[in-house]
């Protein structure tokens, strides 16, 4: 397995607040058709291991670690021990599925930790939170929708270990989650979000949400674009199969969002998603 101003942002100031789609680690059906071609590396044998083995152990994995994280809430109130249980139910779930992860680009531990800072990060497969818990290097909450709540174990964990939750049918009444996000941004607390609104569909990265960045204007937190690659083909929407491959985490260098306003919210948007893009198109490093 695993927080914004004191007084409401005029209407006008109020962007898009959707959040990205964090999901459960085990897609909501099984696909459909086969290996298009018998010697594919990913045909039946890939599936049998997914369906019998891999699947199992990431629900084993999900319904004892989110227990125990459950019951660590009770007395962990700045969400550290929930965070190791996500750590470890992260790891537990990469060293199964056989896929190592390549970070390359920035040293993540080198940046400036001392400023707020907002990881953006591309979202393709379930299995990407599993590689943010492993690899970034501190404590850092995620904005999730409202929907998730329902899962169980999951959805406890998310609303117990202080992730923050949006409400897309309601957003007025967000706004308490999006301040308390802000005043945690702003205290140190680094926040991932993925500007996408939710999963590729397709293995492109999807047009940003209009307010994806509002957080970081706000708190003038440098934002670091990351982009994780070979994830949409590990284990992309609707599937329950798990197709074993080497994976890399792309860390571009921090964007800085000090002086700027809302007025800006947009040509950040524009600078970050085409540091995304030129990480997610560069060659594969060897």
């Amino acid at each position: 397995m695993n927080k914004v101003a004191t007084t409401a942002e005029p209407e006008r100031d109020r962007p898009d607040l959707r959040p990205p789609e964090p999901e459960p680690a085990i897609p909501a059906w099984p696909e459909t058709h086969l290996a298009a071609h018998p010697d594919n590396r990913h045909g039946w044998l890939s599936r049998l291991r997914s369906y019998f083995i891999l699947d199992p152990l990431i629900w084993v994995y999900t319904l004892a670690l989110g227990t125990l994280s459950l019951i660590s809430s009770f007395f962990d109130r700045n969400g550290r021990i929930q965070h190791k249980f996500a750590r470890l139910w992260s790891w537990l779930i990469m060293k199964s599925i056989l896929s190592p992860v390549k970070v390359t680009g920035i040293n993540l531990a080198a940046i400036d930790h001392s400023k707020p800072r907002v990881y953006a990060v591309t979202h393709a497969s379930a299995l990407d939170i599993p590689i943010l818990y492993v690899h970034l290097p501190s404590q850092f909450r995620i904005i999730f929708k409202s929907e998730l709540l329902a899962y169980p174990f999951i959805g406890w964990h998310l609303k117990r270990s202080g992730q923050v939750c949006i409400n897309q049918q309601n957003p007025a009444a967000s706004i308490g989650a999006v301040k308390s996000a802000l005043r945690s941004l702003r205290s140190g607390m680094p926040l991932v979000i993925f500007p996408e609104g939710g999963r590729t569909r397709d293995g492109e990265i999807q047009p940003f949400l209009p307010g994806a960045f509002f957080l970081a204007i706000k708190a003038h937190a440098d934002i670091v674009p990351i982009a994780l690659v070979g994830t949409f083909d590990l284990l992309p929407m609707n599937t329950y199969h798990i197709k074993c491959q080497p994976l890399e985490m792309r860390v571009g260098d921090p964007i800085s969002t000090a002086g700027l306003t809302m007025h800006d919210i947009d040509s950040v948007s524009a600078k970050v998603k085409s540091a995304i893009e030129s990480l997610h198109s560069a060659p594969t490093s060897t």
